[in-house]
């Protein structure tokens, strides 16, 4: 690909021209990830795509793949980039205007009612009902071991973090949620960041198949939260569960709480980003514990050290060490998050280059977690990377799966938690054991395998 030098004698940065009638629109609809590492690789730290036919159609973007125009993006400069890119619009018009999508005066009182959900102390109270769940997990494991069936570590690990994700939202199994919310989530999540990358998309009011299978499916996620919030609100109970909370919660600032609309917009974020992105983070560190059984071996010693013969309770899991930079290591590579754009709203430079108003930006977990000035051997799986001694010798930002800035993702500690108590406890009882090969992925809000994920169990 040909260096734009029209481009950099005005100061934009370098990048790809792609093609004449669409630039790089096709390379990232069908393989974003890789278009993104390769443009790093070839084009350096600050790189310009253009989308798009020529003329006022044609789309512009800059992604920032060093550690410091991540943070500059993220955190240093928060208030000039915002949530406003073609993306975010596409997930704000599927899931509502969520803590995820929100923005400016509203997206600070959601926070502010939002936040106490999110405590330590809080989440903290979870840890019995992960261990439970991953304890169910373990049963139904034994089922298929003994058969010599493998398990599809993807559906598995979406199952338990569904049913985490909505025991903690509302303090009982939500079986009949979870058909509804595993048909719609994919297509309307792929469909999304599709649109959002369109140069051109179809009006949604279109009567196209695609509008209205979308627009059936968004109803029918709709209508399964809805009837349990207004449930609630018609029966209270005592339980204390996010969805009780959000009901109850009220803005210290003044302004009341959350209506109906805004609490179901909450939830499907916390439906969506709460067992999504942990089921993804878990399906790659089984899978690659089973590419790597020496490294498994260690953290199948540690869970047995720790934890016995008992399910982990909220002290185990700083004891867990080897076995969260396992997991670090898989998000690492394998990050759910794996693209975060926004929107310059007033004219800002970086490094040199100019960055006008209303050009998009993209910081990318999966280029900058493949940087090799900060990673040696990038595409090797290595937890050592995580010692306490390496994590702090390596720039904030050359590590990012749950964002960072004012933006950073509210339920980091919860993911953490839960996936250290699952692959504990998992390992602790099973042999894993993964086929090799590449594997193909899905790039939808969140990155998911796009295939099954096979891997065979071997009772401890």
């Amino acid at each position: 690909m040909a260096v734009d030098t029209e481009a950099l004698a005005h100061s934009t940065p370098p990048g790809p021209r792609g093609s004449r009638l669409l630039g790089s629109a096709l390379d990232l609809k069908r393989d974003v990830l890789g278009t993104f590492h390769r443009a790093m690789l070839e084009y350096g730290d600050v790189v310009r795509f253009v989308a798009g036919p020529p003329g006022k159609l044609r789309a512009q973007f800059v992604a920032f793949f060093h550690p410091d125009g991540v943070q500059h993006v993220l955190a240093g400069a928060s208030d000039v980039y915002l949530k406003g890119d073609p993306v975010y619009q596409e997930i704000k018009a599927t899931l509502g205007d969520g803590l995820l999508t929100s923005e400016g005066e509203r997206w600070r009182r959601q926070k502010r009612l939002i936040q106490p959900l999110f405590t330590h102390r809080r989440v903290a109270s979870y840890v019995p009902m992960m261990a439970e769940e991953a304890a169910a997990t373990v049963t139904r494991w034994r089922d298929a071991a003994g058969r010599g069936e493998p398990v599809d570590l993807g559906d598995e690990m979406a199952a338990v973090t569904l049913k985490v994700v909505g025991r903690a939202l509302f303090g009982r199994d939500v079986g009949d949620a979870v058909p509804v919310i595993r048909k719609t989530v994919p297509f309307l999540s792929e469909r999304a960041v599709q649109r959002g990358l369109s140069p051109l998309p179809i009006p949604r009011t279109w009567p196209t198949p695609a509008n209205r299978r979308a627009e059936s499916y968004q109803a029918a996620l709709y209508r399964v939260v809805d009837e349990i919030v207004a449930e609630r609100r018609t029966a209270p109970t005592t339980e204390d569960d996010m969805l009780g909370l959000l009901l109850g919660a009220r803005d210290p600032e003044g302004g009341g709480g959350l209506d109906d609309d805004e609490v179901r917009d909450q939830v499907l974020i916390f439906l969506l980003a709460g067992h999504e992105t942990t089921a993804t983070s878990l399906t790659f560190t089984l899978h690659l514990l089973g590419l790597h059984p020496e490294i498994q071996e260690r953290v199948f010693q540690e869970a047995k050290d720790v934890l016995g013969d008992r399910q982990p309770t909220l002290e185990d899991v700083p004891a867990l060490a080897y076995t969260t930079m396992s997991i670090k290591e898989a998000m690492r590579l394998y990050p759910a998050a794996y693209a975060m754009g926004r929107l310059a709203m007033k004219d800002d430079s970086f490094n040199g280059y100019e960055i006008p108003a209303g050009t998009g930006a993209v910081a990318s977990p999966w280029a900058t977690h493949r940087h090799p000035r900060f990673w040696d051997e990038p595409e090797r799986f290595n937890p050592e990377r995580f010692t306490p001694e390496r994590e702090r010798a390596r720039p904030r930002y050359a590590y990012f799966p749950f964002g960072g800035g004012p933006r950073a993702c509210i339920g980091s500690y919860f993911s953490m938690l839960e996936a250290a108590i699952v692959t504990a406890m998992l390992v602790k009882d099973f042999r894993v054991v993964t086929p090799p090969g590449p594997v193909k992925l899905f790039t939808g809000i969140t990155l998911r395998p796009g295939q099954p994920m096979p891997c065979y169990l071997e009772p401890r």
